[in-house]
């Protein structure tokens, strides 16, 4: 099946990076600091924009928060990072915005969730506040709806007049369509207000995969905005990664979605950029983008009677990680080589045809020798005690003449 095309979408400039149908789908996270310690927060802000996060959003859930926030974003762009930063905000975010206008401008874009800003006419009203100080800051928001906080007057009010039809739908259903609903409702109340389309980007997560499909299916027919992609919670660990990798491949392979964020519950000494490694995994697997060379290697069997091709594949991805910095400096385009690392003849060769630089090494019962394989052609043949280290240097001068 191949890769449908975009969805097409507006453009949207949020700080130095572009989102929408004619960009790159665009990697982003969120700190989990108390926003307040100004520290912790722009520590945790620059691994995850080392890590390769290009949009980072930080909790501003109080005057403690919003006054922290033009202090971090100015050591932010004294070290030199230019990362836009997202703000989140829930209940109080038209009094936070009001109150602190160094906050409203230092941020690039503003996350709304129209479930949480008020009830009645004070939901529209609190609404508005927000949108009128994105327009005076000439801000971006994300109209985030989420089913944990799914807007109850709407949904109450969609329940019923479901209830009334001959035919009704059950809740799911309803629930589906509330979603859909708040997030358009609310974008086109936005531009009422005076917003422009390319300063809106929406989103409708929701933590069940299935759930989270259909729903951004929907909405991707019903409007052009720009999308926000993501499962609210995720989940930990293999869970969060698998749900994840699930829910957005399915998405991003008809061609939805313009920004997508992996959400992993924290592990115990596993740092929080990790779901913005999930994130690169999951385009660079499915061919979206490319970050670093990839390694095909072997999954073992019956006939890979040593383990040598494990640590070697083990050593060609540590060797990649710490060679990345300097090779993406020196050698634009190195990270679509493709590299093979097979444990026997089965699929070996063919393998390590197929890469730019590949070895088989030696099953049960094959002769002790090791094929490597350079742009699809034997190259040399490698034996003894310092295959690792041949095969690095065959690895380093393919980059450096390709790449020269």
């Amino acid at each position: 099946m191949e890769l449908n095309r975009r969805r097409k979408t507006p453009t949207v400039k949020i700080g130095n990076v572009l989102l929408g149908s004619d960009h790159p789908v665009v990697i982003q996270s969120m700190t989990d600091t108390p926003t307040a310690d100004v520290e912790a927060t722009l520590k945790q802000t620059i691994e995850l924009i080392e890590a390769g996060s290009e949009l980072v959003r930080w909790t501003i859930n109080d005057d403690a928060a919003a006054r922290a926030v033009p202090e971090i974003v100015r050591a932010l762009r004294d070290k030199g990072y230019k990362t836009p930063i997202i703000g989140d905000f829930h209940f109080n975010g038209h009094t936070l915005l009001t109150k602190h206008p160094e906050c409203a401008a230092a941020i690039d874009k503003y996350r709304i969730n129209p479930g949480n800003v008020g009830k009645g006419e004070r939901h529209d009203d609190n609404f508005a506040a927000i949108i009128k100080i994105a327009i005076a800051n000439n801000k971006v928001v994300r109209i985030g709806v989420n089913w944990g906080s799914l807007d109850q007057e709407l949904l109450t009010q969609m329940m019923d007049q479901n209830a009334k039809l001959k035919d009704p739908k059950d809740a799911r259903e309803v629930t589906l369509d509330a979603m859909i609903e708040s997030a358009i409702q609310s974008a086109h109340y936005a531009e009422k207000l005076g917003i422009k389309k390319d300063k809106i980007v929406i989103s409708v997560k929701m933590s069940v995969l299935q759930d989270m499909v259909t729903v951004y299916s929907r909405l991707a027919k019903k409007c052009d905005y720009v999308l926000h992609l993501g499962l609210t919670e995720a989940g930990s660990d293999m869970q969060g990664i698998a749900s994840s990798a699930a829910a957005l491949g399915i998405l991003l392979q008809q061609g939805i979605g313009d920004t997508i964020r992996v959400s992993l519950t924290p592990q115990p000494n596993i740092k929080r950029s990790r779901e913005v490694e999930v994130c690169k995994a999951i385009l660079q697997a499915m061919g979206l983008r490319y970050f670093r060379p990839s390694v095909t290697s072997c999954p073992g069997c019956g006939r890979t009677s040593s383990n040598y091709f494990q640590y070697l594949a083990k050593d060609i991805n540590e060797h990649i990680e710490r060679k990345m910095p300097d090779w993406k400096k020196e050698y634009p385009g190195v990270e679509k080589i493709k590299i093979a690392v097979m444990g026997c003849v089965v699929n070996g060769p063919g393998e390590s045809r197929h890469s730019d630089v590949g070895i088989s090494l030696p099953g049960s019962f094959e002769k002790p020798v090791a094929p490597v394989y350079v742009d699809g052609k034997e190259s040399t043949t490698l034996k003894g005690d310092h295959i690792k280290e041949e095969f690095i240097s065959i690895l380093e001068k393919y980059i450096q003449q390709r790449f020269q």
